[in-house]
């Protein structure tokens, strides 16, 4: 990476010029406190991760689906992190860094409202106002995550324009920075936007494959064959994947949303899927040059995901070029493969996952599992050691996951006719 950001041709900073001024000044404190580690910043940084966050997370063995698929699976556990995903070791990192730039005031966006949750308590946590935006179709598909960061004293801003997701929320945000720069911190979730957003958020996330690559070679005696996350903006997967990538051995598979199809109608403007390195172009979103979903005449398609945390127009800009380049296989899982995942991983490893990690586990099953129709080289590819990111919890999605499994009729369900209302 270059020193303006770029990734290849990905990345960059495309922003308003009302927003340079925070953008240089962010760029600063992150080259000074997090590349040099000026006043122990990574120091106070880590401590807090452990003694808050409850770092280091397990690397388990799973037992009934390394059996199921006669392979060594293992899970990388950020699930356990406080909050119940991953999106703590971020949030955490830039609410300190904005206490030591001297900021006042803390804003971020949020999809399945993980990173509004884990924002929030950061807040609390280390005594800064917060405020998160939330589109409205995204409060209402994840109503128990809308009421924990109220618990932990945010202000939950509803965005009602569009279709009311993650890109939406994302791009009111933004406008709040421009107006109030002077004083606040606009606390990104992804690998996105401008530089250094995608660079900084991946440095914060790198300790979830710091600790995988050492838990690895302490628990089989190697490096992992192949390492496997879901991929919306790529928070979660560049954290996976970030300490392997200059591993050539380790396969880095990006699971994207396949949604309901691959298929795209440009004229109806909406993509029924959320699989930006897939079937995407090349293009601009929230800051940053990056592969996105986009019509013909360069308007963002709206994305679609049974999941909220993958349903983005875009990916990180990181992801763009290692995709580019060859160095990851992007891959995607649609809505029933990741909805039959979710409870498959509930049933054999007593592990309820949030949907956006089911989507990995889709994956795991389409080449693995005893119906799979993969070809030899697919299988071949994933290799003997195979770690999956258990990027969340899946307690915020129980209400949308009952909800879709008696749409769908997915058999693999229990009985839970009683709880639905007759669903």
């Amino acid at each position: 990476m270059s020193v303006d950001g770029k990734f290849g041709e990905f990345g960059g900073q495309y922003v308003p010029e009302a927003l340079m001024p925070a953008i240089e000044e962010l760029n600063d404190a992150y080259q000074r406190y997090v590349l040099e580690n000026e006043d122990g910043f990574m120091d106070d940084f880590r401590a807090r991760l452990r003694d808050f966050g409850g770092r280091p997370t397990p690397l388990q063995r799973a037992d009934r689906l390394s059996e199921r698929y006669g392979r060594e699976v293992y899970l990388k556990r950020e699930d356990l992190v406080h909050g119940g995903a991953h999106k703590l070791n971020n949030a955490l990192g830039q609410v300190l860094l904005a206490k030591y730039m001297g900021k006042d005031r803390i804003i971020a966006e949020t999809g399945a409202g993980q990173h509004g949750t884990a924002t929030a308590m950061a807040c609390a946590h280390l005594d800064m106002p917060c405020e998160i935006y939330m589109g409205e179709r995204d409060i209402n598909r994840q109503r128990p995550n809308v009421f924990r960061m109220r618990l932990n004293g945010a202000d939950v801003n509803a965005v009602t324009v569009g279709r009311g997701t993650l890109k939406e929320a994302i791009s009111e945000t933004m406008r709040d920075w421009a107006t109030n720069v002077e004083d606040t911190h606009y606390v990104i979730g992804s690998v996105v936007g401008p530089h250094p957003f995608p660079s900084m958020v991946r440095d914060f996330q790198s300790v979830i494959s710091e600790e995988a690559r050492t838990q690895a070679q302490e628990k089989f005696g190697q490096l992992p064959d192949s390492v496997l996350a879901c991929a919306g903006g790529g928070s979660n997967t560049m954290g996976a994947f970030a300490e392997f990538v200059k591993d050539e051995s380790v396969g880095l598979f990006a699971v994207e949303a396949g949604g309901s199809t691959l298929d795209v109608d440009e004229e109806a403007g909406v993509a029924p899927n959320s699989a930006s390195l897939t079937t995407g172009s090349e293009g601009v979103l929230h800051g940053a040059r990056t592969q996105l979903l986009q019509d013909r005449d360069g308007q963002i398609m709206e994305s679609h995901s049974i999941s909220s945390g993958l349903d983005y127009a875009g990916v990180g800009p990181e992801l763009a070029y290692l995709n580019d380049i060859g160095r990851i296989t992007a891959v995607n899982v649609d809505d029933d493969e990741a909805l039959t995942a979710f409870h498959r991983l509930s049933q054999l490893e007593g592990i309820i996952p949030a949907l956006e990690t089911a989507h990995a586990f889709g994956y795991l099953e389409r080449v693995l599992g005893p119906d799979s129709d993969a070809t030899q080289a697919e299988r071949d590819a994933l290799g003997e050691y195979v770690v999956v990111n258990v990027s969340g919890r899946g307690d915020k999605d129980l209400e949308s996951a009952i909800e879709e499994t008696y749409e769908r009729d997915i058999d693999i369900a229990p009985d839970m006719t009683e709880f639905t209302g007759g669903l």
